[in-house]
Order: structure tokens, then C-alpha cells, then sequence
């Protein structure tokens, strides 16, 4: 299992994202026990999880001491905005669960571009044949803007992302 440390080059070097910024989220996602603390002399064991959780948070446009809250948020973010209580059973998941399942088979996200929109929460998955899904809050209409003002997001090119989780846990 990949350091904390590794992770946080690993995203560096696939990604692009900023390594200062990554290893500050890194720092606060673990103080917030959202990331393993590791043990004294000991650093953390992070799972693929774990790894897109941290990719999330940098990729996140929010002060570092509401980092952990806001990749909780996003993490619930459902499909469409519907609740996901009123979906089919093979439906009901949430953008976490999603991101878990492309850091548990990086394979799947190689052609996919990640957007993480920081103006409002949503989280849209865009296809490579143009089609896309939308992860915002439940009751959101994600066919619409949830500002008047303009979009600031960061988009993760999914082959990165994949290229990441295979240099930390090997070829799955």
C-alpha cells in the first residue's frame, strides 16, 4: 500500500495538479481523519480510495479548513440530484462510490474527463462520446446552473487519474 507521500507525488506527477496544494489537502484530510493517520515512525497505508478522496480535495477550490467537509459533501452527491432513496436498487449510488469504483479499476476511467465544480457542488463524469453524468445535490436540478455567476471548476483527464492508481497499487 502507497505512502500518504507517494500518493500526493503520484497525483503530482499523473495529475498536474500543485504539489503544495496537494500535500496541504493531504495534511488536512488526514487531520480530519478522512485520510489513515499512520502510526508514530510509521507512515499511512492509503487504499484507492483513499487516493480519490485525496484527488477530489485538490482538485477542490475551498480554504484548507473546509477541505475535509467538502470532499464529505461531494462524496454524496447524487446522480441527476435524485434522492437516492427513490432510485433502483442498481442506481443508487453517489459520486464517492463512483470515484471509488474508478480508483478500484483505473481502467474505466481512461477515457473519461473528471470535472469538479467548485462555484456550486456538482461533480460531472463527461464521456468520450459526449454524453455526460452529473453528481450534484440531491434535489438540484443538474440540468441547470446553481449560480448566476460564472463556473470555476478543474477538469482531471481520466487517463491521469488511472495512470496514478496503477503507479501506486500496480496493474489492476
Amino acid at each position: 500500500m502507497p505512502t500518504t507521500k507517494q500518493a500526493v507525488a503520484a497525483i503530482v506527477r499523473h495529475i498536474g495538479l500543485d504539489e503544495g496544494r496537494v500535500g496541504a489537502v493531504a495534511r488536512a484530510l488526514t487531520d480530519d481523519s478522512v485520510l489513515p493517520p499512520g502510526a508514530p515512525g510509521k507512515s499511512p497505508d492509503l487504499s484507492p480510495q483513499d487516493v480519490a478522496s485525496l484527488m477530489l480535495g485538490a482538485a477542490l477550490d475551498v480554504p484548507l479548513r473546509a477541505v475535509a467537509d467538502a470532499v464529505a459533501t461531494y462524496r454524496e452527491l447524487t446522480p441527476a440530484g435524485t434522492p437516492i432513496d427513490v432510485l433502483p436498487a442498481s442506481l443508487q449510488y453517489a459520486a464517492g462510490n463512483f470515484l471509488d469504483g474508478l480508483a478500484d479499476y483505473p481502467e474505466n476511467a481512461r477515457h473519461l474527463r473528471i470535472e469538479v465544480v467548485s462555484t456550486w457542488r456538482e461533480i460531472t463524469i463527461h464521456y468520450a462520446d459526449g454524453s455526460t453524468r452529473r453528481f450534484v445535490e440531491p434535489g438540484a436540478d443538474a440540468s441547470r446552473w446553481q449560480s448566476n455567476g460564472h463556473r470555476r471548476s478543474t477538469v482531471i483527464n481520466g487517463a491521469a487519474f488511472a495512470d496514478a492508481v496503477r503507479d501506486l497499487f500496480g496493474g489492476k
